[in-house]
């Protein structure tokens, strides 16, 4: 049996004529050129050039192998050429979905970081609630979906992917907003702009006064988080959100104040149990993760808690 390389060999040299000029096609050393063809010669048990005016010529009864050869190495690089679009992500969707809380900065983060390795692929992104993730995943309309939380659900499997923190926001002409660090029990004292409570994800937000045992009261409630900045913005009352919807935000109108007591959460994302996520979900997921890390990171490194 030939090898691949073997046949790279000979082809090179059938090509170039000359063993040097085989070695500089396949930019390697003559040496080895030489040395390779002879064990193919002695392997087959046939010679397969012979030398005419100082070239090397195919023999009569190797003629056929050449034929044979050629059609190998086309098939090669064609093989070669859809392993290279592959690679670049050429006539492959990733469609993915996420809450609105990760959507609005880290999942086009790490987009942008999907398409630099992979510069050909289509991304098809939606922004999910949450009681749309089932449908999402179950109908196949798409691979992953990022969460900010899990439930139990025998067909959906929920991987964890970062840790998130909680800060609080406040307009930048509000009394507070000079403020580096904040405990909920100086929050509650201001009026609340919120999440119901009621709701998954507002859950997570009011988790902090639960933990302390402080009784709050949400002024206004309001369904998504970038809602809820927009609001705040209004100096209408300050509010807890989740350092990833606000990551793009500290120069549009609101001070972020990281929260002294303990706020972190843990995200997920989630994907159907039957099915085995492609490469190209699996490293969309990778760059996510070292993205929302890196935040959280960046966001609180100095800050002593």
């Amino acid at each position: 049996m030939l090898t691949l390389r073997q046949i790279e060999v000979i082809r090179a040299v059938m090509v170039a004529g000359t063993i040097a000029g085989a070695a500089r096609l396949m930019n390697v050393a003559q040496p080895g050129v030489s040395r390779t063809m002879k064990h193919i010669e002695s392997s087959l048990g046939i010679k397969l050039f012979i030398r005419k005016a100082g070239r090397y010529v195919p023999t009569q009864e190797a003629r056929d192998i050449f034929a044979q050869l050629q059609d190998v190495h086309r098939k090669v690089e064609d093989l070669q050429f859809s392993i290279g679009q592959l690679e670049r992500g050429r006539d492959v969707e990733l469609a993915l979905g996420s809450v609105p809380s990760i959507a609005n900065v880290m999942v086009p983060r790490a987009v942008a970081a999907v398409r630099r390795r992979y510069p050909d692929i289509l991304v098809n992104f939606e922004i999910l609630k949450i009681e749309e993730a089932i449908d999402y995943l179950m109908l196949a309309k798409g691979e992953v979906v990022v969460m900010s939380y899990h439930f139990d659900h025998p067909s959906i499997t929920f991987e964890p992917l970062a840790k998130g923190r909680l800060v609080c926001i406040t307009a930048k002409d509000h009394p507070l907003a000079a403020r580096s660090v904040i405990s909920a029990r100086e929050i509650v004292e201001y009026p609340l702009i919120g999440i119901d409570p009621r709701d998954p994800y507002g859950a997570i937000m009011a988790g902090i006064f639960e933990r302390e045992n402080l009784e709050y009261r949400i002024s206004i409630r309001a369904r998504f988080g970038t809602t809820v900045c927009a609001l705040v913005k209004q100096n209408l009352g300050i509010a807890v959100i989740d350092a990833f919807t606000v990551a793009d935000m500290s120069d549009q109108g609101l001070a972020i104040i990281p929260i002294s007591d303990e706020t972190s959460f843990q995200t997920y994302v989630a994907y159907r149990a039957d099915a085995a996520l492609s490469s190209y979900a699996e490293t969309f997921v990778a760059l996510l993760r070292q993205v929302m890390k890196d935040h959280i990171h960046k966001a609180f490194v100095d800050v002593q808690i």
